[in-house]
């Protein structure tokens, strides 16, 4: 097979006309060579950090939208899927990507559960990590959100590192705000990269001590227009990530739009495509194709080198993307899930007021950290309730794995001015985690979900409507195709909108509002938690 076009070679920083010859799913040549074909060919993008399960869907149905937006292979930490079927899930995500072309390289996760603050699925020790390290499937040791264990040399802790470094696996790092002598320790316990920098400072802070940094733009998560000043000068250094990226804002592009948009800065489009292409690859020693000769033929072609619109995408030679159309095919599989919690009472949601005033969680639009703030508690009948005039907003954390008391707390920022909205993916031990504006309201929300064995819901009483996306797979993923899957997570990301929230990806926001890795404060199913001081909050301010 042939390939004509503009041949874009990164690594030499040039682009000529030119003919690539594919045998056998391998570049056997590439010659300078006139034709009139004015489309550019360029190695396939790779992102850097990404949970799958984020865009609530499985590997292979992940695959099938991802191509459409020339992304050939992700590096992903399975933590999501662990934190509720351990081992087992792991190799479920494994085996449902190895049934497509495409190349995922997924890590071992180093944090399951993420803190002994929550309650999680399942436990993935040193033991089971040097397991899982020795399977060639597993290609680096995922992100070690645990740093408190790093600074103070917790024995499991390093000992995941240790094998990690016995195995000579990359080590992906956490640590978000992390500065001075801190980050250094974190770094010398052979730590490398982070993804979770939301400042200019603190990402070139990490870069000068010798961290690679992921300039991460997800669906909540963004810190491109934060970090990509980095890109002129330490293009070398850095990689384009998603982290969790949600099913509708897949529908619309990936990489490729990070790529378009720091083109649109006037940055060397060179230096762009080696943060988007290559470094990945290098850093991770992926088997994915640079577009030279004896590669793997995984590459693209694209319209223009200013909007990255994908028209073809192949991966080792196989063409699997055109004319708008995903060629990988669908894979069937069995779900796998862990949910074994009853429906609630109303009466389980409600907290007896015993002061004037609370500690209120603040969510940060486009951003995982919140603040901490102390508001006047709104009492009727002796008890805390929302209160929507100052959007000041209970929320809620349930147990999904056993039958405990719901855990309540309140927030500000999420806009409900009616009913209430709940989800199963909250990271990292996907408990169901619901904001609403009466006790009433989380109960539905959260029974609805308890029904389903897992999905994300919206209850409205103006009108009174009911709307839900089940998650059979470990009640995270869906088990249908991407296309449905993003048409209806926006109908209820647009049906939130309409009940009040202003966020930007409600839906995306409140799955982190339960991690605890992340200051400030957030909320488990064991109570409030301050991510600064490593400890419970209380509620009420005497």
């Amino acid at each position: 097979m042939k390939l004509q076009g503009q041949i874009v070679d990164i690594q030499n920083k040039r682009i000529y006309k030119g003919e690539i010859t594919i045998e056998q799913g391998k570049i056997k040549t590439i010659e300078e060579k006139d034709h009139d074909v004015n489309h550019y060919i360029l190695p396939g993008f790779v992102d850097a950090h990404i949970h799958i399960e984020s865009s609530m869907l499985v590997p292979s149905e992940f695959a099938r939208l991802a191509v459409k937006h020339g992304t050939v292979s992700t590096v992903s930490d399975p933590h999501e899927i662990a934190n509720v079927l351990g081992v087992k899930g792991v190799e479920f995500m494994i085996e449902n990507g190895k049934q497509t072309p495409f190349k995922f390289n997924f890590g071992a996760p180093s944090c399951v559960p993420a803190t002994a603050f929550e309650s999680a699925g399942a436990v993935i020790d040193s033991r089971a990590i040097k397991t899982l390290l020795e399977n060639p499937d597993i290609k680096y040791l995922a992100e070690m959100m645990n740093y408190p264990g790093v600074l103070f040399n917790d024995s499991d802790v390093m000992a995941k590192i240790a094998w990690a470094k016995h195995y000579n696996k990359p080590i992906d790092g956490h640590a978000p705000g992390l500065r001075g002598d801190a980050v250094s320790a974190y770094i010398n316990a052979g730590i490398f990269t982070d993804h979770e920098c939301f400042t200019y400072e603190e990402a070139l802070e990490k870069l000068q001590k010798g961290m690679k940094i992921l300039i991460r733009e997800g669906s909540a998560a963004k810190n491109f227009e934060a970090l990509i000043a980095l890109l002129p000068e330490h293009f070398e250094n850095l990689m384009f990530c998603s982290d969790d990226k949600h099913p509708d804002d897949l529908l619309v592009g990936h990489i490729n739009q990070l790529c378009a948009r720091a083109v649109a800065k006037g940055m060397d489009v060179f230096k762009v495509l080696q943060v988007a292409c290559l470094n990945a690859v290098k850093h991770y020693s992926l088997e994915v194709g640079l577009l030279q000769p004896n590669d793997d033929a995984d590459c693209i072609v694209v319209e223009d080198l200013i909007h990255f619109n994908t028209l073809q995408t192949y991966i080792k030679g196989k063409l699997v993307f055109e004319n708008g159309r995903s060629l990988i095919a669908p894979v069937s599989f069995k779900n796998l899930n862990h949910f074994n919690c009853s429906k609630k009472k109303v009466s389980d949601f409600k907290v007896e007021a015993l002061t004037k005033q609370i500690r209120v969680i603040e969510a940060l639009e486009g951003e995982l950290v919140t603040q901490e703030c102390v508001e006047d508690a709104l009492v009727e009948n002796g008890n805390l309730i929302s209160n929507i005039e100052k959007d000041v907003l209970k929320i809620a954390v349930v147990n999904r794995y056993n039958n405990s008391p719901p855990a309540i707390a309140f927030i500000k920022n999420f806009g409900l001015t009616e009913g209430a909205i709940a989800s199963s993916v909250a990271h990292d031990s996907h408990n169901i985690i619901a904001v609403g504006v009466s006790d009433e309201a989380l109960c539905k929300a959260v029974n609805v979900l308890i029904e389903n064995k897992g999905g994300i819901c919206a209850v409205s009483s103006n009108p009174v409507q009911e709307k839900a996306l089940a998650l059979p797979v470990a009640g995270i993923m869906s088990d249908k195709d991407g296309e449905t899957v993003g048409r209806q997570y926006a109908e209820l990301d647009k049906m939130a909108k309409t009940m009040g929230s202003k966020l930007n990806a409600p839906y995306m926001t409140l799955s982190f509002m339960a991690l605890l890795v992340i200051p400030a404060l957030k909320l488990s199913d064991k109570g409030l938690f301050n991510g600064k001081d490593f400890k419970f909050a209380s509620l009420q301010v005497s």
